[in-house]
């Protein structure tokens, strides 16, 4: 048995069988595909050796001998993390979907589809089969945002590809390039970083900002993150679940394995990235905060939070880079039940505008319950994931660069500001819905919001097995720099 393939083809095994199925079956069947999609990854997770360094469960079959590239799949402690967040954010945006009532059976299958190129993204070792599984996932969401999204659901969908596709040119010219300065002759990302490691730092330095800008517009960092706002707000909510909770930590996962693979190169722009990391942080905050769409809220907020990623990137050190890691899990879920919720607001009210609701408390206490606890999340809450992983990429800056990086409190005091506000507003106040309009969550839609509430919960009480599988390739990422920083 392969089971990293078979993780891999299951979500698009699904989507064929929805194509031959009636289409009153094809929601059940994409929930039992997801969610045995779901179980196999916890089964993957359970055969980690978290004390051993380097890819696992390796399936490795030469796809191109010329080119010396592989159909190579394997995870470890910085990969398999985001396979599990995939899997569990696409479970919830398919239980989210219970409202989509044309196109059904396209909807489901294009989800599916997307999640199969998001496991292929996470599991890839290597850079060619990473960068065709990088591109398979702009098709389903050009045409999920295309066809089911709102108003100006046209212009986000161009935007987002236009924008995507831009970076991914620089991406491949930077693999181009690592690829002719290594002169091994191969794509396997293993190989390709014991290669490139011994380059002369400029030569790093070019190749780096190559994939930094590539990697830097999913991400999305400063100022190449203009396709996002539009892309959130006209997206079916599902769709915006897996856009902000696992597309965007596409970026970061991959800067993640380029900074590996270019050490020194990250080592002399180190400033650099904790600078944009603090224009992120504070700028997205800001316009969170100018923001009566809720969407339009929740999607600048994405920008402030990966901020706080870059920076936890850009220590260089165990404590930064578990801080980041740590942070694209818990945005990754905290948003899923931010988007979550708005949608489903959205549902029954046909409005987004923070200012046509009020005391949620009386009228759906469900909601507010939820609301609340995502929002909190969102900010760092103890007791929350937030909490655990600012609390490390806090650490980590101050221990790196002291008072400057206070700023990032002031970043979390903006996020703080429009995330009591909000909770404010939506949970307090007049009664703006009718009663009768916000019907009480059940059935998919509460399991969706119960399960990611326990993530949100699990993961600020007990991080420990989190924090055990990623230990091992996280101290080896430390240690890779820990030598070349000076004091």
């Amino acid at each position: 048995m392969k089971p990293l393939l078979t993780l891999l083809l299951l979500p698009a095994l699904g989507a064929v069988v929805i194509v031959l199925l009636p289409v009153a079956r094809a929601r059940v069947a994409a929930i039992l595909t997801a969610a045995l999609a779901g179980l196999l990854s916890l089964w993957v997770a359970g055969q980690l050796v978290v004390t051993r360094v380097g890819p696992q469960l390796m399936e490795k079959t030469l796809w191109r001998p010329r080119s010396g590239s592989y159909f190579a799949l394997g995870v470890d402690g910085i990969s398999l993390p985001m396979v599990l967040l995939a899997a569990l954010l696409t479970l919830v945006a398919i239980l989210a979907s219970g409202g989509v009532r044309e196109r059904v059976k396209p909807y489901y299958v294009l989800l599916l589809l997307l999640e199969s190129a998001m496991f292929g993204v996470f599991m890839a070792q290597d850079w060619s089969i990473f960068y065709i599984f990088w591109e398979l996932t702009l098709l389903p969401l050009f045409f999920l945002i295309n066809s089911y999204g709102g108003k100006r659901r046209n212009q986000a969908a161009l935007n987002f590809v236009l924008y995507t596709m831009g970076g991914s040119v620089f991406m491949l010219i930077a693999l181009l390039l690592a690829y002719d300065a290594t002169h091994l002759h191969t794509f396997l990302m293993n190989e390709m970083a014991t290669g490139l490691r011994g380059l002369a730092r400029d030569r790093q330095i070019l190749i780096f900002l190559g994939f930094l800008i590539g990697f830097g517009v999913k991400m999305p960092i400063f100022p190449l993150h203009g396709w996002l706002p539009l892309a959130h707000v006209e997206a079916p909510s599902p769709v915006s679940i897996l856009l902000s909770g696992v597309l965007l930590k596409m970026g970061s996962y991959g800067l993640i394995r380029a900074a590996g693979m270019l050490p020194d190169a990250v080592v002399a722009l180190q400033g650099w990235l904790a600078g944009l990391a603090m224009i992120n942080l504070i700028h997205g905050g800001v316009l969170a905060w100018r923001q009566s769409d809720l969407k339009g809220m929740v999607a600048y907020s994405s920008v402030s939070h990966m901020g706080v990623v870059l920076l936890g990137i850009a220590t260089l050190s165990r404590e930064g880079i578990t801080g980041a890691m740590l942070q694209m899990v818990s945005h990754g879920v905290t948003a899923g039940a931010m988007f979550l919720i708005i949608g489903l607001l959205y549902e029954r009210t046909h409005t987004r505008d923070i200012r046509a609701y009020g005391s949620l408390t009386h009228t759906a206490p469900r909601m507010a319950f939820f609301v609340a606890l995502a929002f909190m999340a969102s900010v760092g809450v103890p007791g929350t994931s937030g909490f655990v992983a600012e609390l490390h990429v806090l650490s980590a800056g101050l221990a790196r660069w002291g008072w400057p990086a206070a700023l990032l409190g002031v970043g979390m005091l903006v996020s703080a500001a429009y995330a009591v506000r909000t909770v404010g507003v939506l949970c307090t106040g007049p009664e703006h819905p009718r009663p009768g309009e916000l019907w009480p969550l059940a059935g998919s839609e509460l399991f969706a919001a119960v399960l990611l509430s326990v993530t949100i919960v699990w993961l600020g009480l007990l991080p420990a097995p989190l924090l055990g599988l990623m230990q091992a390739s996280l101290v080896r990422f430390g240690d890779l720099f820990a030598g070349r920083l000076t004091p």
